[in-house]
């Protein structure tokens, strides 16, 4: 057997093979965001916004917990067997919907997609992390976020084109099945558990507490790694609170995850409606939701790596302004190009500030409880999904999307400055 080394290139093999499960991960939740919202009204008969964004609650909370079960288990069981079981939820989900006769099956069918979506993305996270050490975390991340987002773009693309042909249902859920399967085989066949990398980089990491604790004292060593390793792994209650609360770095990283994802909610769930209840066809809708992805994704090569240079906190308080400058730019404007431009500069916003957060948790966090970290931040985070369906649904039906829109830009600016704030002491 190989000896275990940390570094990108020293596992190139293991690492590309992960990219490439990362971007069936993101195809699985990129074959609903064309579609999904458009199916509620013309199959089902849902006028409310609020209603027709049910489906995203379910996603956004299922997702939620999922994120934080999949840190507790990929530390404790390992990492391998989280992502084969996250593979094997996500395979009924196009099916539910192809056979749905009403919409709860549609949201039982989400359901299952944040759960899949939680255990698959969150351990191809940690893996990744695991696999190439601390020198080049933001450029690993950066990459695995890319390759996600760009195949949510691509496959929110590719069925809205065949909706536009073939009707919402069946045809373009097919393809979410085809891609289930392939994430099963590869993840059950061909990946390979992390876990004595992490060993390796933990015992770098309390050498070189030692070193430090030697001479300077304990409190000199823990200012110098950024963690409290007074124990090799805390209880998970400990995590929790930590990254939720207790260390104001963490706090103010949870937050801002919570309200990217809050926005991204939106841009899933109402701004298809608003596009359509505009008199977009939905080839041209298509085109819009797939933009803001796939600009995202793209830029998130070089976002993660900027991030190694210059500093997690500036490039996350950036992010979030122009993120919300983008929203206003959608809410004021009108017509194809105009949302189009907001929406790759909602992109722009998004590739600088996604990757970056996580990167943020990871140097926080110990090796020992990073993935329980990790985990806890993807809970805040991905409760944000919930949180602007929510939001999004009660102000549209009360005031219209651009309303909708608007409070969602004044939230993530508000976001941005709490940042700013808090997110370095």
């Amino acid at each position: 057997m190989a000896a275990v080394r940390l570094g990108l290139r020293e596992n190139a093999g293991q690492f590309a093979l992960l990219v490439g499960v990362s971007a069936l991960v993101g195809a699985m939740v990129g074959q609903e965001r064309t579609v999904l919202p458009l199916l509620a009204e013309a199959d089902f008969g849902l006028t409310s916004a609020s209603a027709a964004l049910t489906f995203l609650v379910a996603f956004g909370i299922s997702k939620a917990f999922a994120n934080l079960a999949a840190g507790v288990l990929a530390d404790r069981h390992g990492r391998k067997p989280v992502l084969v079981a996250g593979w094997l939820i996500g395979i009924p989900v196009p099916l539910l919907i192809i056979a749905a006769p009403d919409w709860s099956w549609v949201i039982a069918a989400n359901v299952l997609l944040g759960i899949n979506q939680g255990l698959t993305w969150s351990t191809t996270v940690i893996m990744k992390v695991d696999l190439v050490g601390p020198a080049r975390r933001g450029l690993a991340l950066g990459l695995n976020e890319a390759s996600g987002y760009l195949a949510v773009a691509a496959a929110a693309l590719l069925t809205g084109l065949i909706a536009e042909s073939a009707g919402l249902r069946p045809v373009p859920f097919l393809f979410g099945l085809a891609v289930a399967g392939l994430g099963l085989g590869l993840s059950a066949t061909l990946v390979r558990e992390t876990r004595g990398h992490v060993a390796l980089e933990h015992e770098a990491h309390v050498a070189a507490e030692a070193v430090v604790g030697a001479s300077a004292g304990r409190g000199a060593a823990r200012a110098a790694t950024g963690v409290d390793a007074a124990s090799d792994r805390p209880s998970w209650l400990a995590v929790l609170r930590r990254t939720s609360w207790s260390d104001r770095r963490l706090f103010a990283a949870s937050q801002a995850g919570l309200v990217n994802n809050l926005n991204d909610g939106l841009a899933w769930g109402l701004l298809p409606l608003h596009f359509a209840a505009r008199g977009l066809p939905l080839g041209e809708i298509a085109v819009l939701t797939a933009v803001y992805p796939a600009t995202w994704g793209l830029l998130q090569i070089g976002t993660g790596a900027l991030s190694d240079r210059v500093g997690r906190v500036p490039l996350i308080v950036v992010g979030m302004l122009i993120q919300g400058l983008a929203l206003a730019v959608i809410a004021v404007s009108d017509g194809f190009w105009p949302w189009a431009v907001g929406a790759a500069t909602l992109g722009l916003g998004t590739a600088l500030v996604y990757p970056t957060l996580i990167a943020r948790v990871s140097d926080l966090a110990a090796p020992a409880w990073r993935a329980s970290a990790i985990g806890v931040y993807r809970l805040w985070r991905d409760l944000g999904f919930a949180a602007g369906a929510v939001v999004a649904g009660l102000v549209a039906d009360a005031a219209g999307a651009p309303a909708a829109v608007a409070v969602v830009a004044v939230l993530t600016v508000g976001s941005g400055l709490l940042m700013a704030a808090v997110g370095r002491r």
